[in-house]
């Protein structure tokens, strides 16, 4: 890895750790209430007393997209480790399953792979009703199809293995001979993709906010924030720009680890 590519992956790990301070312990970074009301501060200019600004209602706009980031980044993690884990339990049994479920399983995927990741999610939020929890179903929902595409392959692939089927000439059972060769080598293959998946979560999950389906005001939300702010951006730009560039820097920065760490996973240093 050359010095530029060090550089932009240290960069992306330190802003990652500052998003998970103001995920984990966002009181030790916010300065006001991020839901403290005052009508008579509406619509300051960033300034020392408010760095990002207020909103329409007064609230320190620095605040809420410090709390803003428990909810965004918390619903991106959640619909990704659940994606994670039902691909890799649909995706293994498929890829050991008869022909005729693996043949009906794989088609289902396919469907579902045919349309844009956010569409899904659209379409399940829209048809569960708006709130935090349906849309982070949705966003498993959508993401769940190319956790499952993996995970077959890399069952198929590692099930023919030399030290798989050494294990089974040594008398190991099959189904133990699976779990303990198989399952380790698909789950390092879908933590990697994870990585990457969590950034395109959390973008979907502030995308379906933005269009108020996720929560609901007061609560500090990036995408919601971003709604918020759309129809006052030539009079107040801070409202939406902060919760946008919170949006931009996260997701790129976890797409730069993501691949650094797929990169090395295939044997690549470039």
């Amino acid at each position: 890895m050359n010095a530029a590519r060090r550089v932009l992956l240290w960069s992306a790990l330190l802003v990652l750790a500052v998003v998970a301070v103001m995920a984990l312990v966002p009181q030790v970074l916010a300065t006001h209430d991020p839901l403290r009301t005052d009508v008579r501060a509406a619509l300051e200019a960033p300034s020392v007393a408010h760095l990002f600004g207020t909103d329409q209602s007064g609230r320190d706009v620095f605040s809420r997209v410090v709390y803003g980031a428990g909810r965004s980044v918390g619903i991106g993690l959640l619909a990704t480790s659940l994606a994670l884990v039902i691909g890799l339990v649909a995706g293994s049994l498929s890829g050991i399953a008869p022909r005729v479920v693996d043949a009906t399983a794989m088609r289902i995927t396919d469907v579902l792979l045919a349309f844009p990741e956010f569409l899904v999610a659209l379409v399940v939020v829209a048809i569960l009703g708006p709130g935090s929890t349906n849309v982070a179903i949705a966003v498993t929902i959508a993401a769940v199809p190319v956790y499952v595409r993996l995970a077959r392959v890399q069952t198929r692939s590692l099930a023919l293995a030399e030290h798989v089927e050494a294990a089974r000439i040594l008398g190991v059972r099959p189904m133990r001979a699976f779990t303990r060769h198989v399952i380790p080598g698909v789950l390092g293959s879908l933590s990697v993709l994870a990585t990457i998946g969590i950034g395109s979560s959390i973008l979907a999950a502030a995308g379906l906010s933005f269009l108020g389906l996720g929560p609901i005001e007061p609560s500090p939300e990036w995408g919601l924030m971003l709604s918020g702010g759309r129809n006052a951006l030539g009079t107040a730009w801070w409202i939406a720009v902060f919760p946008g560039i919170a949006i931009t820097l996260t997701v790129v920065s976890a797409a730069i680890v993501g691949r650094t760490l797929r990169a090395r996973a295939e044997g690549r240093t470039s």
